[in-house]
This record gives structure tokens, C-alpha cells and sequence, in this order.
């Protein structure tokens, strides 16, 4: 089966960070061909401007459709979409716009976001300690859209708590849902 996984970092979340790194090492091992979404220069301030914030996504949309020119999706089986904050609203805007039917792996995406997520789309992480979506929201949107909601106690926007062991252990779960999620069209 041809598989490819697109990686769609945060603002400061790079894909060497665990959340990404961790699923772009279980989707190799599953055989997914990788490609990393790599967009910068964005604004300072971006946490509580709405205007930066949508700045920073006109941007990173931006930067993804010229990265992804010339891939074309409907050679694969299975496309799966990695994203992490503002990256879950550049991958679902991207996915829409360009009718691709990507599968999406949603890590702690920010409110806005869910306006561009599909129903039944995909998965998605939060952590209840996230200062940049409030946890009642994500609930109501998940339900709202039928998607998987997996939440991680008192964790951050990165999905971190306070001690490295319980990240450690969170990040296990995590992985483990991941790998779940990518499995179901193995």
C-alpha cells in the first residue's frame, strides 16, 4: 500500500520536538513516506491577537501550498495528516482547499481550527492545562464534528506536565492512540 504522512508543525512546536518527532518515527516504521511542512517567519505576540494569530496562519498556509506544489495525493492509498497547533488549522484548511480526504492526526489544535475540520476526519489530542484552547470548547467542537477526543490531565499546549517521568508515561498513551489511529487502514 503507498503511504504518505505530511507533518504540520506549530508556531515554536518543530517537528523535532516529541509529539512530532515520535509520530514521524512510528509513521517510517509504518511504512509512510514523510515530508515535513517547514514555515517560519512568523509574527511575535501571536498568543492572544486574534489578528496575529491569523497572520500566522495566512502565512503558514501559505508556505505549506508552496512546499506541497507538485505532490500528487491521489497516488496514494492512505494520506495522513500530522498536525500540531496552528499547523491542525493549515492542514485542514489545506485538505479542504485542495481536496485531498487526508486522514488527520489533530495534536492539541487551537479553537479556530475546528472551522476547517472535517467530520469524522480524524483524531484528536488535548491536554486540559492548554492556555490556548479551553478544554469545554474542544469537547463541544469534538462532538460537534464526531471526532475521537483523547485528553491528557493538567497538561500544556505541548501536552507536558510539570514532571519529565509523567511526560514520559503521557507520552506513551499518546503514541499509543497514534499508532492505533494510523493502523485502522493497514
Amino acid at each position: 500500500m503507498s503511504k504518505i504522512a505530511v507533518l504540520f508543525p506549530g508556531i515554536g512546536y518543530h517537528t523535532d520536538k516529541p509529539l512530532l518527532y515520535f509520530s514521524r518515527k512510528l509513521a517510517k516504521s509504518k511504512g509512510y513516506e514523510i515530508i515535513e511542512v517547514n514555515y517560519g517567519g512568523f509574527p511575535a505576540g501571536v498568543k492572544g491577537s486574534a489578528e496575529k494569530m491569523k497572520e500566522a496562519y495566512v502565512m503558514a498556509l501559505s508556505q505549506a501550498e508552496e512546499i506541497l506544489t507538485g505532490v500528487d495525493f491521489s497516488k496514494y492509498e492512505d494520506v495522513l495528516f500530522i498536525s500540531k497547533s496552528v499547523g491542525t488549522a493549515v492542514a485542514a484548511s489545506y485538505d479542504g482547499k485542495y481536496s485531498v480526504g487526508a486522514r488527520h492526526i489533530y495534536y492539541t489544535p487551537v479553537v479556530e481550527s475546528f472551522q476547517f475540520m472535517r467530520e469524522k476526519s480524524g483524531v484528536v489530542f488535548h491536554g486540559t492545562g492548554d492556555s490556548w484552547a479551553e478544554t469545554a470548547a474542544v469537547r463541544n467542537e469534538c462532538k460537534r464534528l464526531d471526532l475521537p477526543l483523547h485528553i491528557t490531565l493538567d497538561a500544556s499546549h505541548s501536552l507536558e506536565v510539570s514532571d519529565i517521568f509523567k511526560d514520559f508515561d503521557n507520552f506513551k498513551v499518546i503514541m499509543g492512540h497514534t499508532e492505533e489511529y494510523m493502523q485502522r487502514w493497514d
